[in-house]
């Protein structure tokens, strides 16, 4: 038999915990007087910004961000149409990136019993190290599982020579053979996100596919 060419797609994918948890929250308040709405919300942001700063000096925040000051106002209309007296709305907001979860919720109890603050979802999220290590590896899988295709496919036809020509993240195989329709690329990480205020990360899904095109003989 003369040489075949073989063309086959590896997939593989990883489930791995989180290591990391960044939160939003934002300390927001209503009233009739702008400075004084203003006010509010800065005094009330500062123990806000404080606790975060401690907790990164012990090492369990790794990053956080905070929002300048933002008020704006609002003219409400009555029941019976009528505009009413303008409404101030201040809220300074914060992102926080907790390596300790524990940590995240016992910050995340006290602060949810104050006036004015409000969290938001997580993001939950895994290290840059971890990340590339884990892509490294479902990528190596991936390519395995393309080699093993390959050789099966040349061995049901009899063939026991298989020469790797082409190997690619999905869809980025050239098209020069006929037929050969490469489809679109899924090789990074698919990171889950859990649901606003549940403090047990999901695990993060981690996939990698490619494309493969082998001689066999």
């Amino acid at each position: 038999m003369s040489e075949v060419i073989i063309t086959v797609r590896g997939e593989h994918e990883l489930r791995v915990a989180p290591e990391r948890a960044t939160v939003r929250l934002s300390v927001a308040l209503d009233g009739p007087e702008r400075e004084a709405v203003a006010q509010r919300v800065l005094a009330l942001a500062g123990p806000v910004r404080e606790s975060i700063v401690s907790r990164e000096d012990a090492g369990s925040v790794t990053a956080w961000t905070s929002q300048r000051l933002s008020v704006y106002a609002e003219r409400p209309w009555n029941a019976d149409g009528r505009r009413l007296a303008p409404v101030y709305r201040a809220s300074i907001d914060f992102t926080a990136t907790f390596a300790d979860i524990s940590e995240l919720s016992l910050w995340a109890t006290e602060l949810s019993a104050e006036d004015g603050v409000a969290l938001g979802g997580v993001d939950w999220h895994l290290t840059p190290e971890t990340e590339r290590e884990v892509e490294r590896e479902v990528a190596t899988q991936a390519v395995g599982v393309a080699v093993s295709r390959a050789r099966a496919y040349a061995e049901a036809l009899g063939l026991s020579t298989v020469i790797p020509l082409e190997i690619a993240d999905r869809g980025l195989i050239s098209a020069e053979t006929a037929g050969f329709a490469p489809v679109a690329m899924r090789a990074a990480g698919a990171f889950d996100t859990a649901p606003a205020m549940e403090f047990q990360g999901e695990e993060i899904t981690v996939s990698a596919t490619v494309e493969g095109r082998f001689s066999a003989s």
